[in-house]
């Protein structure tokens, strides 16, 4: 490997589209970022109108992705990493992360918005570890034949496969559980599944106002119970503590007194031998 690569799958030309909001760069204005348009903005302040919270739960979310990749590099041995709806670069990023347990963990980022893929592409263009992908998760096989993330993931050794904060806009029309299926079917025993999911499990009466914002992105948000995304996992076995909100994964600080509960679940499965 030389320097990381970008490229989509070729089947729709890059276009950045600036009319809608982008879950991505609602993300981005939600960490307090600055690679956003207006737009985003927009829809991310009626967003935060409706859930107040929002702002501490993509904190936390962003921290449980920084502990379970600690996890399945340390203690899973994991040196490969499939990091799909990356979103915009915020430092720590996932190769950062893993770098400073294991150097040389390859990590191959995916995400849909040519933003994503600029952006990172400038981050990590003296990185040969990393590459980066625009390819869209509607798709996982596309995404798994991509050259530029076989370029840097070899699926005959376990890999760890990231779906943090993207499955929730997947509508069931498109069989998320399918097509997370088809991503652990992929791959081979020792890899891992490392996965967080919204949920209208928390803050039920205001969880259809918050999504409602979602609407006219360019992405619907889709709130799932406990139930629905403990399926996602199919077979593969949970770690402790199992399915849980994301401030409960593995917590590296005691919880704030009167802290709002976060509507995010996270939890990281193996797949056994």
């Amino acid at each position: 490997m030389t320097s990381p690569r970008t490229g989509d799958s070729g089947a729709h030309p890059v276009q950045i589209d600036t009319s809608k909001p982008h879950p991505a760069r609602m993300y981005d204005y939600f960490l307090g970022g600055k690679d956003n348009y207006e737009v985003d903005r927009e829809a991310a302040e009626r967003f935060i109108k409706a859930a107040p919270e929002v702002r501490d739960g993509v904190r936390a979310n962003r921290r449980f992705m920084h502990r379970a990749v600690r996890h399945v590099v340390a203690e899973g041995g994991i040196r490969q990493i499939l990091d799909i709806g990356t979103g915009l670069p915020t430092e720590p990023n996932v190769h950062q992360i893993a770098h400073s347990v294991a150097p040389g963990t390859r990590v191959a980022y995916v995400d849909n918005d040519p933003i994503v893929s600029t952006h990172s592409m400038a981050l990590m263009a003296d990185d040969a570890d990393t590459s980066v992908v625009l390819a869209d998760l509607h798709d996982p096989r596309a995404v798994l034949d991509h050259p530029g993330v076989r370029e840097v993931i070899d699926f005959d050794r376990p890999v760890a496969v990231l779906l943090v904060a993207v499955v929730h806009f997947l509508a069931e029309a498109d069989d998320p559980y399918g097509i997370v299926a088809t991503l652990r079917d992929a791959l081979p025993a020792g890899s891992y599944l490392v996965l967080s999911h919204a949920t209208g499990d928390v803050h039920e009466d205001r969880r259809e106002e918050a999504a409602a914002v979602y609407n006219k992105a360019s992405a619907g948000l889709h709130l799932r119970p406990h139930a629905q995304v403990l399926d996602l996992f199919g077979d593969f076995t949970l770690v402790d503590p199992g399915l849980v909100k994301v401030t409960d994964w593995r917590p590296d600080a005691p919880s704030i007194p009167g802290a709002p509960p976060i509507g995010i679940y996270g939890g990281v499965a193996r797949k056994d031998g």
